[in-house]
C-alpha cells in the first residue's frame, strides 16, 4: 500500500492538505469570488456600462460580468486544490464537476465543504489514473462519482458546521468586541504569516461584520508590523515585499528567533479591539477579504466593497470621513506605529539583534 500511494504521489499528511490544499483554495476564492466582487464594485462606483448589465441568464438567473466569476468559485476552488494535490489531467479537469457540487451542497459553508470534499476526490482519482485501458473513461467517473456523492454525504452538516462556528465568532465579537477584537486579530493575524492560509479560514467561515472587522486588523498588523521592523536590514524591496505581499516571508527568520514575532503580535492584539471598539471597522464584502490585509489591498477593497454594499441595502446613509480614518489608521499607521515602539523595547531587552529580520 505504501509503495502504491507513493507511485500515485497520494501523501496523507498536514503539509499537503491543511496547507498547501487550504493555500490553493485561497487562490482559487481569489481568481473568482474576489475578482468578481472587484468587477461588480468597478462596475458600480464608476458607472461602466458593460460591467453593469446583465451578459448572461441562465435558469432564469442573470449575471454581469463579475456575477459570472463569483458563480465560479467552487469550481475554481476544486481546481486549485486539485492542482496542489498534483492530480493529472483526467482528474484536474473533473474537479470542477466536484468543486460545484460542493460548493452548491455546502450553501453558505460552502468553502469549507469544497475543501474537504476536493481532498477526497481527488486522491481516489489519482488512485484509479491510469490503471485500466479505458482511462479516459474511468478517471473522470471515478472522481465525478465520488465528489458528488460525498458532496450529498458531508457538503451540508460540513457547511452548517462552518456557518455555525463562524456565527458563534462574529455573535461573540459583536457581544464582546473587546475581548474577541483581541482574540480574533490576533489568531487571524498569527495564521497569515503561518504557512495556511487565513484568507481561506475566514472564507470558510465566512467571517465578516465586526469580526471580519478585527480580523483585517490582525492581517494588517502582521504585515505591516513585519515590513516597518525589518525596514532596516530590507530597505523598500522589503517594504514593498511585505507590507503588500506576505508576512509569511518572514517564517525562516520567525523560526530561527521566534522572539521577532512579539512587536507584530502584541500590534496585533491593540489594533483588533481599537477596531472592533473605537472605529467599529466592519467587513461586509467578500469573507475572504477578511484574512487578506493589505496583500494587494484586498482587505481595504473588501471593506469599501462592504460599504457600497450596506449603502446599496440601505443599511448605510454613506461613507463618512470617520470611515475613511479608521480604515487608514487600522490598516496603516496605528500598526506602523505600534510594532516600531514595541519592537524598540524588545531589541532594548536584546532579544533581537541585527540581521535578525534579514530576508
Amino acid at each position: 500500500m505504501k509503495e502504491f500511494l507513493k507511485k500515485k504521489d497520494i501523501e496523507i499528511s498536514l503539509k499537503r492538505y491543511g496547507i498547501d490544499a487550504l493555500g490553493a483554495m485561497a487562490q482559487g476564492l481569489f481568481c473568482s469570488l474576489l475578482i468578481g466582487t472587484i468587477i461588480n464594485t468597478v462596475g458600480t462606483q464608476f458607472k461602466i456600462p458593460f460591467l453593469m448589465q446583465t451578459v448572461a441568464t441562465i435558469a432564469g438567473v442573470e449575471y454581469t460580468v463579475g456575477g459570472l466569476a463569483t458563480a465560479m468559485s467552487g469550481p475554481a476552488m476544486a481546481v486549485a486544490i486539485g492542482y496542489a494535490l498534483k492530480c493529472p489531467p483526467l482528474v484536474l479537469f473533473s474537479m470542477i464537476t466536484v468543486g460545484f457540487a460542493a460548493n452548491a451542497l455546502g450553501g453558505a459553508g460552502g468553502p469549507l465543504a469544497v475543501l474537504f470534499v476536493a481532498i477526497i476526490a481527488a486522491e481516489f482519482g489519482k488512485a484509479v489514473s491510469k490503471e485500466t485501458k479505458v482511462d479516459i473513461l474511468v478517471t473522470p467517473l471515478v472522481t465525478i462519482a465520488v465528489g458528488v456523492f460525498f458532496s450529498w454525504l458531508i457538503a451540508p452538516p460540513l457547511g452548517r458546521a462552518a456557518m455555525w462556528v463562524g456565527n458563534l465568532i462574529m455573535w461573540a465579537t459583536e457581544l464582546q468586541p473587546f475581548l474577541m477584537g483581541i482574540l480574533v486579530s490576533v489568531v487571524v493575524g498569527i495564521a497569515l504569516t503561518l504557512p495556511i492560509s487565513s484568507a481561506a479560514i475566514c472564507a470558510a467561515l465566512q467571517l465578516t461584520g465586526l469580526a471580519g472587522g478585527a480580523a483585517v486588523a490582525g492581517c494588517c498588523a502582521q504585515m505591516v508590523g513585519f515590513a516597518v521592523i525589518s525596514f532596516k536590514e530590507n530597505k523598500w524591496g522589503g517594504l514593498v515585499s511585505q507590507g503588500i505581499g506576505t508576512s509569511m516571508l518572514q517564517m525562516g527568520n520567525i523560526i530561527k528567533n521566534p522572539r521577532v514575532w512579539i512587536a507584530p503580535i502584541v500590534a496585533s492584539a491593540i489594533t483588533g479591539p481599537l477596531a472592533t471598539c473605537v472605529f467599529g471597522l466592519r467587513m461586509n464584502g467578500a469573507p475572504v477579504s477578511s484574512g487578506m490585509g493589505t496583500c494587494g489591498l484586498v482587505g481595504q477593497i473588501g471593506v469599501y466593497t462592504g460599504w457600497v454594499n450596506d449603502i446599496a441595502a440601505g443599511s448605510k446613509a454613506a461613507i463618512t470621513a470617520f470611515d475613511w480614518i479608521g480604515l487608514v489608521m487600522i490598516s496603516f499607521v496605528l500598526p506602523a506605529v505600534f510594532s516600531l515602539i514595541i519592537h524598540a523595547g524588545v531589541r532594548k531587552l536584546g532579544w533581537v539583534k541585527d540581521g535578525d529580520l534579514k530576508l
